[in-house]
């Protein structure tokens, strides 16, 4: 008789890491992209969330939603505290956001992406679905270069004596929102360029790690709490710095906070605050973007585009997949 091997968190990351995370993200993203266009942002958010679940299922994982989306826009969502995966594995931690940029999607817009992160249990934080102040940028620069806390013009000019450059070569990319106003003002007038997005923070977020080519050199702003922790997740992948503080402005926002074990409702994170262990990283595109391409549906053929990371490799992988039995694809 075979003895019996434990087989550790790391390991099994290790496993998913070169398919299964990947079939997660391609089912939603199929699923959703099948809604592109058609004006339905919570059908098309729902059927991601729909394969999503699904194919979480059929993991070899006892996996734990640690962050999720839904609880702010009553939308579908896997939500907070829900197990997934067979339950004979290990304990994971899962964040996801099966459809980031449902508007994006529903308007058939570039960016939309369904992506997931996953880390050993008790390594990813755990936070109620509300609004985080973010700022990031990319690998290479001194700790601390940048800060949170600091005002806008200060984390301009600081980036931009790190880069060896002047303020007039910095782009900041923020979310194009009312509340971003002063925001933007400020590093206007720090003499930096603003790239405006309507949606879809965690690629931005992922764009700042490859500035020369996506020409973002920092991210700024406030923006969902799970993007942040995806976006967290991604970084740690692939090298940058990220900070963040949960927008926890009323006292129901406190207590739902409070009772995930958050005791400092003002408290900084930094990236490796949000994510501590090991972890993996998936998006597959929807519609097409600066990231990736979107699903392209042809007579018999389905192709997508994913991105898939592990933080203690430092692994990219890019993905792009033909799935020929396309019915049984969207309805197992």
């Amino acid at each position: 008789m075979s003895p019996t091997i434990e087989i550790q968190p790391s390991q099994v990351l290790e496993r998913i890491l070169t398919l299964e995370i990947v079939r997660v993200t391609e089912r939603a993203a199929v699923s959703a992209a099948r809604l592109r266009g058609r004006g339905n942002e919570k059908a098309a958010d729902q059927a991601a969330v729909d394969a999503m679940r699904r194919e979480l299922n059929k993991l070899p994982i006892h996996g734990t939603i640690v962050i999720g989306e839904g609880e702010r826009d009553e939308a579908p969502m896997l939500f907070i505290g829900e197990e997934v995966g067979r339950r004979t594995g290990p304990r994971v931690d899962i964040a996801v956001d099966p459809l980031e940029g449902t508007t994006l999607c529903a308007k058939n817009m570039p960016g939309a992406i369904a992506t997931m992160a996953m880390a050993e249990g008790g390594t990813l934080l755990n936070a109620p679905d509300v609004y985080m102040e973010k700022i990031a940028i990319g690998p290479g620069y001194p700790k601390g270069v940048v800060d949170l806390d600091a005002p806008p013009e200060e984390n301009i000019r600081a980036l931009a004596k790190a880069k060896g450059v002047k303020p007039e070569n910095i782009t900041a990319l923020i979310l194009d929102r009312p509340r971003h106003a002063d925001l933007i003002a400020a590093v206007r007038r720090a003499g930096a360029s603003v790239s405006l997005i309507t949606d879809g923070d965690v690629a931005g977020v992922i764009h700042t790690a490859d500035a020369a080519t996506t020409g973002i050199d920092i991210y700024m702003g406030i923006g969902g709490a799970p993007e942040g922790v995806l976006a967290a997740a991604a970084l740690r992948c692939i090298g940058g710095q990220m900070q963040c503080r949960l927008v926890l402005d009323t006292e129901e926002k406190r207590e739902r906070a409070a009772k995930m074990g958050i005791t400092d409702p003002s408290k900084k994170y930094s990236m490796e605050d949000m994510v501590q262990g090991d972890c993996l990283f998936a998006a597959t595109g929807v519609t097409d973007g600066a990231l990736l391409r979107g699903v392209r549906f042809g007579p018999d053929v389905i192709t997508t585009e994913t991105v898939v990371m592990r933080s203690v490799t430092g692994t990219v992988r890019w993905i792009r997949a033909e799935h020929r039995q396309f019915e049984k694809f969207h309805l197992d």
